[in-house]
Parts: structure tokens; sequence; C-alpha cells
């Protein structure tokens, strides 16, 4: 199954190269598209931004299929590495933008500060994670958001297995290491 959707990828791919096929196009960007949302959406957290977000991905994915070569990576390879640099640039960019009072929904007391607790842990994890070199961001955010394995990751950002475990797992001692005394509890 995963040959012949690797098949009917090249064939649309080939058609875009070829032809500048927007059929083609449209099927291509409709077969990732859902799954590059997530992974989008998963990591800046606002639906409407994830959108934007994941339409430049595409755009700038199809702009840029005359340099995409199988031989080097897989398609959806070479996809994830563009969604993954753009979400990067957008994290640089980040502004949090305040949130009426209003707007927030009221939940039980537990509840409330046990998720407030964790999306402060998220925010100052992300804050941290983004002083890192793009490398290291790129394999914390494909592992934790994209749910890829170290040996997919290895892959996308053509570097050994065990050069992307050691910088993932260096990196998690240095968020344990930051966050350890403040949130002890959530971080595991």
């Amino acid at each position: 199954m995963q040959k012949n959707r690797e098949q009917q990828e090249q064939k649309w791919i080939s058609g875009i190269k070829l032809f500048g096929s927007k059929k083609d196009a449209d099927q291509l960007v409709r077969s990732y598209y859902d799954e590059i949302y997530i992974f989008v959406f998963r990591q800046i957290n606002d639906a409407e931004k994830a959108l934007d977000l994941t339409q430049d991905i595409f755009i700038s994915m199809l702009q840029s299929i005359s340099a995409y070569k199988k031989q080097m990576a897989s398609f959806r390879t070479w996809l994830y590495r563009i969604a993954t640099n753009k979400v990067i640039d957008y994290r640089k960019k980040y502004v949090p933008i305040a949130v009426d009072i209003d707007e927030i929904e009221v939940i039980e007391h537990y509840d409330f500060v046990e998720t407030w607790m964790q999306g402060e842990l998220l925010k100052k994890i992300e804050k941290f994670v983004c002083k890192y070199q793009v490398l290291i961001q790129q394999i914390f955010r494909l592992h934790i958001y994209g749910d890829y394995t170290f040996a997919e990751i290895s892959q996308i950002v053509e570097i050994s297995e065990a050069t992307v475990k050691t910088k993932y797992y260096r990196l998690m001692k240095d968020i344990r290491k930051e966050f350890a005394d403040e949130y002890r509890e959530f971080i595991k």
C-alpha cells in the first residue's frame, strides 16, 4: 500500500513538474493536507494560524517542487522538512496576543489549575527550545508534535539516528534541569 502511494505521488509530482498540472497539484496537496495541518496545529495551538501556516507550507512546496529529487528523500520526508522549517520561522516571529477574559471558558478549579500550569509549562518549554539550534528544534518538534520515530527524523534531517537521539536526549536533560524545580510533577 505504501508503495502504491509513493507511485501515485511520483505521478502527481511528474505531472506538476512537466506540465504544471493543477489537478495533480491539488491531489498532492489533498493527500497530505490534514496530516500537515495537525502537525502545525499541535505546535502553535491556534486553528486559524495553523490553517494559514499550512497553506504557506503547501505554497512553498509547490514553488520548490522542481528541486525535489526522490533519490534524496521520500516526498513525505521532504514535505515535513519544509513544514518544520516554516514552523520554526513562525515561532521566531510569534508574539502571543492577550485574550479577553470574557472569552475564557470557566472550568472546575482543579482542572483549571492543572491545565493552566501545563499550558504555562509548555509555553516556557517552547521559549526555552527556541534558543537552541534549528536542527535541535526540528528534532524536538518532529518527535514531540509529529510523533516521528528517531529513525524517521534521521531521514528528514539527514543525520545519523544515533546523533538524533543524542541531540534529543541532551535537550530533554536540559529541559528537565531548567524546569524541574518549578514544575516537578509535570516533567517526567
